[in-house]
């Protein structure tokens, strides 16, 4: 049984029996996966932090035919969202960021151009300087949000303000990085944010956990 290389984002880990973990995982070329991580728990495991949630990795797996979880072999680091831990508001984005990607995402479905969604918005906050942190947190959330349900394949009819539309067509024409010139805040095109939550719960049929601490930031 071959093992598989994949470029991948981990999304989120659990604990599984003594010392292991199960991992899910984004890959660029398979989609959504999940596996598990022999002694990753351990401190002296062979993944050390290269598991940390939305780390972009180099993942080397094997998968049998008709399996749940394929058998991670080793992962290789590539980007890590560390330098982003010192700021709580950035910390939020990136849980909301793996928690959507999680539940929205179907198992084993390739998707490009959600890959690439994920790199450009991390990309986005780690370039920002630390008095631009805040706003960049805000455009981040918003274009993730909105390309997510976009690429999702339901987004509907938009039902807010004439400005908050205005906003939905500039993020369909531009990618994240241009829209910088905004002067993005929590109040920027809210009731769009909210609208495309509930689109969001709607479509996988339970509450986000990290709505109310965004929404409370």
């Amino acid at each position: 049984m071959p093992a598989r290389v994949s470029e991948a984002f981990v999304l989120r880990t659990y604990p599984f029996q003594e010392g292991d973990l199960i991992v899910s995982f984004d890959t660029r070329d398979q989609g959504k996966l999940r596996g598990v991580a022999k002694r990753a728990r351990k401190p002296k495991g062979p993944f050390g932090s290269s598991l940390e949630r939305l780390s972009q990795v180099r993942i080397s797996y094997y998968q049998r035919e008709g399996a749940e979880l394929v058998r991670i072999d080793s992962v290789e680091l590539i980007q890590t969202q560390f330098g982003l831990s010192s700021s709580y508001e950035a910390g939020v984005a990136l849980d909301y960021f793996a928690e959507v990607c999680d539940h929205l995402l179907p198992p084993s479905e390739p998707n490009e151009r959600f890959y690439r969604l994920i790199g450009a918005v991390l990309a986005e906050l780690r370039a920002a300087a630390l008095d631009q942190r805040p706003a960049a947190v805000w455009r981040t959330i918003m274009y993730f949000t909105f390309w997510a349900v976009r690429l999702s394949g339901f987004l509907p009819e938009l039902r807010v303000s004439a400005a908050s539309r205005e906003l939905a067509q500039a993020m369909a024409a531009h990618p994240v990085a241009n829209l910088a010139a905004i002067d993005w805040t929590k109040d920027t095109a809210a009731d769009l944010r909210r609208f495309l939550y509930r689109e969001i719960e709607s479509h996988i049929e339970r509450k986000l956990l990290t709505v109310p601490l965004m929404e409370a930031l």
